[in-house]
């Protein structure tokens, strides 16, 4: 952690003092090269107040802002411009042209990051996804799963126009069942109560079913100081989506019949890495299930798919979220792939698939390339020859 935040530090700061030695120390009044600095020097004091442990979300905005829309355009304008000086001296030559095509991907980037901002993270996509198996009952074929996940309800401040948006769209779709895999909340309960009459929307025949994601244990709020304000805090999570009519399973599992064929959903409680909370306990999940049913594993971290589910089942298909995409994407490019093997997508191993949703909210209201997504999941029976 140490390491990363000095790595941001230096994107802030060795830009800055290339831009202000080489184009602005001597051109402008002392006054104006001061406010210049202002917005780096901002941005390392709201990440000293972090560190200290002062948590605020807009405090978390305002940084992500400066990072992106700031400290990223004018890196990209210094490679550009120290590339451009480097080439000069090879070939002997002087040139502006680095420097206007520096300045050029300064605009553009920022400009594709205020996107993010102002627009991106309002796009809602369907993707849909067709999963054979041929430990399927045919009776099943067909069957559609939507899936949601990471609504991270307090990120958006009572804007309740998105989370409308979902649950029209998701009912326009008229899936079989629901699920929600994972972080309903950025920190507390609360978060949800403005949401509760939208989300108690969400219908389908075989009900609404859900599991925690490391957020909804709420160990990310400064207000849960005490073992029993957490506790409670926890409490007030699965109450709230009983509430709302969502079935929450707690490393616990559901059978779903059609005549006298049968599914399974498992549930299991977040089961990650350290520095994320992990409460799974997958033997649990999977008890009194038979060995050859068809199983569908709602984890939130993908990360557990390699570590447990592929080494000790046979699970044939496991929905996760967790990672946002970061949520920023280009293409199949994403910061999410330094930090996750599985992070957006399909992924398959013999028999076995992850589906990783990119998911709806994230830390800030920002989405460019990730776009806020559900997953509407069609099972198909395949015959043995």
């Amino acid at each position: 952690m140490i390491l990363v935040s000095l790595l941001i530090v230096a994107l802030f700061v060795l830009p800055d003092y290339y831009i202000w030695s080489e184009f602005i120390n001597c051109n402008i009044a002392m006054l104006w090269s001061t406010l210049y600095w202002l917005p780096t020097l901002a941005a390392i004091l709201l990440m000293i107040i972090a560190a200290v442990g002062v948590y605020n979300i807009n405090r978390i905005r305002i940084f992500f802002g400066l990072f992106t829309c700031i400290a990223i355009p004018k890196f990209l304008f210094v490679i550009s411009s120290v590339l451009g000086l480097a080439i000069n001296s090879i070939l002997h030559v002087s040139t502006n042209v680095p420097n206007i095509l520096g300045i050029t991907l300064a605009v553009i980037s920022c400009g594709l990051f205020t996107y993010g901002f102002v627009f991106g993270w309002r796009m809602l996509k369907v993707r849909d996804i067709k999963i054979e198996s041929y430990d399927l009952p045919s009776e099943f074929s067909g069957y559609k799963i939507l899936q949601i996940t990471d609504l991270h309800l307090g990120t958006f401040e009572n804007r309740k126009k998105l989370i409308r948006s979902v649950v029209v769209k998701v009912r326009s779709l008229h899936p079989d069942m629901i699920v929600f895999t994972g972080d309903i909340v950025n920190a507390d309960a609360k978060e949800i109560e403005p949401y509760i009459e939208i989300l108690s929307n969400l219908k389908a025949p075989d009900g609404v079913i859900s599991i925690l994601g490391n957020h909804d244990y709420c160990k990310y709020s400064r207000e849960n100081t005490t073992i029993s304000r957490l506790k409670k805090n926890i409490e007030a999570v699965k109450s709230i989506e009983a509430k709302m009519g969502w079935d929450l399973l707690l490393n616990e599992n559901r059978k779903i019949s059609r005549g006298d064929s049968n599914i399974y959903i498992l549930g299991v409680e977040n089961d990650s890495i350290p520095p994320f909370p992990s409460y799974g306990n997958l033997k649990k999940t999977i008890k009194g299930i038979p060995k050859d049913a068809f199983k569908v594993l709602l984890s939130h971290d993908p990360t557990h798919w390699r570590r447990e589910v592929l080494p000790k089942t046979n699970i044939q298909l496991t929905l996760s979220g967790h990672t946002h995409g970061m949520q920023l994407k280009i293409g199949r490019l994403s910061p999410s792939r330094l930090a996750f093997r599985e992070w957006g997508g399909i992924y398959k191993e013999g028999m076995q698939t992850l589906c990783v949703s990119l998911g709806i909210g994230g830390t800030v209201p920002f989405r460019l390339g990730a776009w806020p997504e559900i997953n509407l999941i069609t099972l198909s029976a395949m015959i043995e020859k």
